[in-house]
């Protein structure tokens, strides 16, 4: 009995990791500048009203990339100046004293808050791999293959339902979730800016709303296929 239990919660773990590993694991694909790129070239993607190029775009969005999955601290885009006479639209400017800079202190603060959240989610990425293996390379030792298996199936089917809900709420009230995201993460009145500011230039809500459908994608369809590939075999009679 006692060990029909821990095989149960074993079960239940593996099947609670699954969506967890192919969540983030999207999430990681998305945080390259390829995405970006592909991102910036969808049809209908807004231009930026303030006078950014793609080309301009594509640069600075690499280096906020950059700063998110590197050691370096945030003087890496506080030292980030525009070209030589080229300054931020004033209502930005008067929060700056360099007109120069690239990002204001609000920006600044919130991508070491955004850095912080990263970090912590791809730590959590690499630790929920590992316990997955091990759970993997513990249940066969112990004869509980079969059970990993299904374990495993199930928790494919338990990411296909939470994405198909998030995406289908996305697709018809984007703004809650984007809010409830964000009020999860971080402290309040610490990730709204104006329009003219550089991280809203660069990545505008439809940056966000594609971003979670694309997480959803990336993450649905692998949970759609190890539902399949790991689901209960039947007997032949």
């Amino acid at each position: 009995m006692k060990g029909n239990t821990i095989r149960s919660l074993i079960g239940w773990l593996v099947s609670l990791l699954v969506p967890v590993i192919l969540v983030l694991g999207a999430v990681r694909a998305l945080i390259t500048p390829a995405y970006v790129m592909i991102e910036y070239n969808t049809p209908g993607f807004p231009p930026d009203p303030f006078g950014f190029t793609k080309e301009d775009r594509l640069y600075y969005s690499n280096n906020a990339i950059d700063y998110l999955l590197n050691d370096e601290d945030i003087s890496f885009l506080g030292d980030l100046r525009f070209p030589t006479g080229t300054t931020v639209p004033p209502q930005s400017c008067q929060f700056m004293d360099d007109c120069t800079r690239v990002y204001n202190e609000r920006e600044l603060q919130h991508m070491v808050d955004v850095k912080n959240v990263v970090q912590a989610a791809l730590r959590t990425w690499g630790f929920a791999i590992l316990l997955l293996a091990v759970l993997g390379i513990l249940t066969w030792r112990l004869g509980w293959w079969d059970s990993y298996r299904l374990a495993l199936a199930r928790g494919g089917k338990l990411t296909v339902m939470l994405l198909g809900g998030i995406i289908g709420f996305v697709l018809v009230a984007f703004g809650i979730i984007f809010v409830a995201f964000h009020e999860v993460f971080f402290d309040p009145g610490t990730w709204t800016f104006f329009y003219s500011d550089t991280l809203i230039r660069l990545f505008p809500e439809r940056f966000w709303r594609d971003a979670f459908i694309a997480i959803g994608l990336l993450a649905g369809l692998p949970g759609a296929l190890a539902g399949w590939i790991f689901r209960p075999l039947k007997r032949r009679i």
